[in-house]
Order: structure tokens, then sequence, then C-alpha cells
């Protein structure tokens, strides 16, 4: 897979890409990201890419110009399945959406910032509109940081066991269930008899019943969505 990240704040984006799963995922050649700084495509020698939004009103709207130029000269190198737009007017990202992404070759994100891009980048380019919750951020940097993070760990041989995704939360509609490590007794507070017992068919029906559990008590929506489709 390959992702191209398009920013006004590169440096901010690029630390979680730096460490952890990821870093492996690219050390290991699974996964190319490129970030592309839009001030490289500035209107003038400036470096502008912004203006006030027609109308009057507060904050600055990201131009269209040095977007389009950017995104004509990645589309030109080769063919993208998506080129999503962060921003928090959108759908908000779910596990499923990380499903569908993880199964594509090419990627362009584009992080939005100040008040947002010029309403015409979004009906021209954007074939995707992602949020990561019903809230505004300073730019789009962190929310394409998440997204990348959901979708990069479910590309086969990132995880060093590759099971292990299938059971996250979200992925059949509940939450996990609770885990449980060494030492089995800890201050008196002992790990469920059934997890040492060595039955898996009964481990794992107790891990369903639980996560069932914990969806009804946290998030019962979950469930309802589940009714629904």
């Amino acid at each position: 897979m390959r992702i191209d990240i398009i920013t006004v704040s590169p440096e901010l984006i690029k630390s979680p890409f730096q460490y952890s799963i990821i870093k492996r995922a690219i050390d290991k050649g699974l996964v190319e990201v490129h970030f592309h700084d839009l001030r490289d495509y500035a209107v003038n020698s400036y470096g502008k890419i912004d203006d006030y939004q027609f109308g009057g009103g507060a904050g600055m709207v990201l131009m269209i110009e040095p977007i389009d130029k950017c995104i004509t000269k990645l589309t030109s190198e080769r063919q993208y399945d998506e080129i999503i737009y962060m921003t928090p007017d959108a759908h908000v990202l779910n596990q499923q959406t990380a499903n569908e992404l993880s199964l594509k070759q090419n990627l362009i994100i584009l992080c939005g910032h100040y008040k947002g891009v010029d309403q015409r980048v979004r009906e021209l380019f954007i074939t995707k509109e992602i949020s990561i919750g019903d809230y505004v951020l300073s730019g789009g940097e962190l929310g394409a940081a998440v997204l990348c993070d959901t979708v990069i760990r479910l590309i086969p041989g990132v995880l060093g066991d590759e099971t292990s995704a299938l059971s996250d939360s979200f992925q059949d509609n509940l939450l996990a269930p609770p885990v449980y490590t060494r030492p089995a007794e800890y201050k008196g507070e002992a790990v469920p008899n059934i997890l040492l017992s060595g039955n898996f068919p009964k481990i794992e029906q107790w891990r369903h019943d639980k996560a069932l559990e914990r969806t009804q008590t946290i998030r019962p929506d979950l469930l309802n969505d589940e009714k629904n489709n």
C-alpha cells in the first residue's frame, strides 16, 4: 500500500510514523507513506495557500489552486483508489471503513486546516470524506494519523499474529472482552478460572458472552446498529 498525505504541517504528522507498529510496517516494505507540503505548491513566492472566505466571516480557507496542483501531480504518476479529505463534518471513521481501506493499494489523504478547503476541492477531487469524531481539531493531521494507524495495522503481515486484529473491538459490532495475563492472582484478585481451564470452546463462549455484556452496558448503540443492518 502507498499513502500520500497532503498537509500544511508535515512535521506535525511525521512523528507517529516513526515508532511502533507503523514504523515496522514501513521498514518491512508493507506500506509506503509520503508527506507533501502544500506550501510547495503555493500560488506565489511567499508560500500563499489560503485566503479570506467570500461573503465574510472569521477564519482562512485553503485555496483550490495549490491543492489542485498537488493532487494533479500525484494522480499523473499513479492511479489512486481513494482521495480522502479529513474533516469534522463527515461520516465518522469506524472499523468497517478501516477494513475497506486496508484492501486498497493507493490512497491520498488531504488534511484540512483553518476553516477547511474551498468547497470546489471537495466537489472535484475528493472521493471519500472522513471524520474521527464530533469535535474540531486545529487541522486534519492528527485525524490522518489515526486513520493511517487503524488501516495499516490491518494489512497482512503488519501484526505479528494476524488473527489479533480479528478479535479487536468493533470487528463484529461488539466491544472486546476482558483480557488477563500473569500473574494468575494479584492482591487477592484472580483471573477467571475458565481462562485457565484449557477448554478452548468454553473459553471462546465466555469471551463472546463477556463481549456482549460489555457492549450492552457501554455501547448498546452498536447492537442496535447490528439489528438495523
